[in-house]
């Protein structure tokens, strides 16, 4: 008997600490509901995402990153069908906080790791999947979107080959392409690695 109440005190503890910890994790939830509330979201495809995705990890006000597949047939896709052109781009969706980086210093920097002029290609790497595009899905994005494409089109004379339109899917790829080149340093990407470094200046 003498040893059965010890273990009721403590069993009795740990139910009243889960409590505690459920209680807390509530409050975590809603502080980050209240947080998402003032974040937006863009999706942009830029060739290879593993370097995309990486550039703009650096930025501050760049809340988290996502790689995958978008604007493709309604069915997800397989990496390996992607490559074999199953017509999704690879994508990056960026969730950033407004009051830090403006949708409009994302898409400056985007324009600097792109060429704007080819057309499903971008470095080395070739196939409709590496096409470029700005795919938002929020209207109150386009005012931002149009007036730095059309700076944009100003700077070089010609018309973009970057996609701009609603995004209209978008898959997650898979988790080995997740931040891969934090996983693989010394993968391959086709922006030069001192882009990554931009905002250290």
């Amino acid at each position: 008997m003498k040893r059965i109440i010890p273990f009721l005190l403590i069993l009795l503890l740990s139910m009243t600490g889960c409590a505690a910890q459920e209680e807390d994790a509530e409050l975590v939830a809603d502080e980050i509901v209240k947080e998402s509330e003032n974040m937006s979201t863009i999706y942009l495809a830029g060739g290879c995402f593993w370097g995309v995705q990486k550039f703009f990890d650096q930025f501050d006000g760049v809340i988290a990153t996502e790689v995958g597949y978008a604007n493709g047939p309604e069915e997800e896709p397989s990496y390996r069908e992607v490559c074999d052109g199953s017509g999704h781009a690879e994508t990056v969706k960026i969730i950033y906080d407004p009051s830090i980086i403006t949708l409009t210093d994302l898409l400056d920097y985007y324009f600097m790791i792109i060429d704007p002029l080819s057309v499903n290609k971008q470095g080395n790497d070739r196939g409709i999947q590496y096409r470029t595009g700005i795919y938002y899905t929020n209207e109150d994005q386009i005012v931002e979107i149009e007036a730095v494409y059309k700076q944009q089109e100003d700077k070089t004379g010609v018309n973009l080959a970057v996609e701009m339109e609603p995004l209209k899917n978008f898959y997650t790829a898979e988790e080995y392409h997740q931040k891969y080149l934090d996983k693989n340093p010394g993968g391959y990407c086709h922006i030069p690695a001192s882009m990554f470094r931009l905002e250290q200046k």
